[in-house]
């Protein structure tokens, strides 16, 4: 099991995370994906993980069922509050944020890779063009990082360290769009909205940062939107 070269690669179903698991498969990597169902305003982006992972080969997608919207706090999780349809505040942090999300998603992705004997996890965690959460920050991967290894069997006893690996982190959206592309991801399978409608809203911030990078890219974006936020108008070649 030890000598397999295999990647655990966190993938809700959206443009960034669509994008890393071909990064992955592209370094020859077994494909082992991990979703979450944690009571998310809408499961269209688990809709979308399952087809992304088919048509990328996954060999394993597993799906984690937890229950976050037990305390919400945040716009996805929380049935009384409303996602923003403007660009929140950049000064602060924007109420899409899930507490401490990227912390849970990675101490079971660390479970499950440990668990398969793969030392590689990947998250699409970017620094850029995002919406300012904390935990998408170098400094809290680093931390998570050495944490799992201090707290993993493979890293302490086998001396088999796990990596988490975030090859989005220093990349523009437009850069990784054209990255995508190339490696043959089908952006036509993601999701990204915040909302689950049958249509991308346009106007969340969400909406807007993919909106602009296609823009910025040359390319259409290849999903439906029933309003276009300002700014961030698709680009039609």
């Amino acid at each position: 099991m030890v000598g397999l070269k295999r990647a655990v690669v966190l993938l809700s179903g959206g443009m960034d995370s669509s994008t890393v698991l071909y990064m992955a498969k592209s370094e020859g990597f077994e494909l082992h994906a991990i979703s979450f169902d944690y009571g998310q305003r809408h499961v269209r982006e688990l809709e979308c993980a399952r087809a992304v992972a088919q048509k990328a080969g996954v060999k394993e997608h597993i799906v984690v069922r937890t229950n976050m919207d037990a305390w919400g706090g945040s716009a996805l999780t929380d049935k009384y509050l409303e996602v923003p349809e403007n660009e929140p505040d950049k000064g602060r942090i924007p109420i899409t944020y899930v507490p401490a999300r990227n912390m849970i998603f990675l101490s079971f992705a660390a479970s499950y890779a440990e668990a398969i004997g793969s030392q590689d996890v990947f998250i699409g965690v970017s620094e850029v063009d995002y919406s300012g959460y904390v935990d998408c920050r170098q400094e809290f991967i680093d931390a998570m990082e050495k944490a799992i290894n201090m707290g993993t069997v493979c890293a302490v006893q086998d001396g088999r360290k796990i990596s988490i690996r975030t090859p989005l982190i220093h990349m523009t959206k437009s850069a990784e769009i054209k990255l995508g592309i190339k490696l043959g991801v089908d952006y036509g399978l993601t999701w990204t909205c915040y909302k689950g409608e049958d249509l991308a809203c346009g106007t969340c911030d969400s909406c807007t940062l993919r909106l602009k990078a296609f823009r910025e890219a040359g390319y259409k974006d290849p999903i439906p939107y029933k309003a276009v936020s300002s700014g961030a108008r698709p680009f039609y070649p």
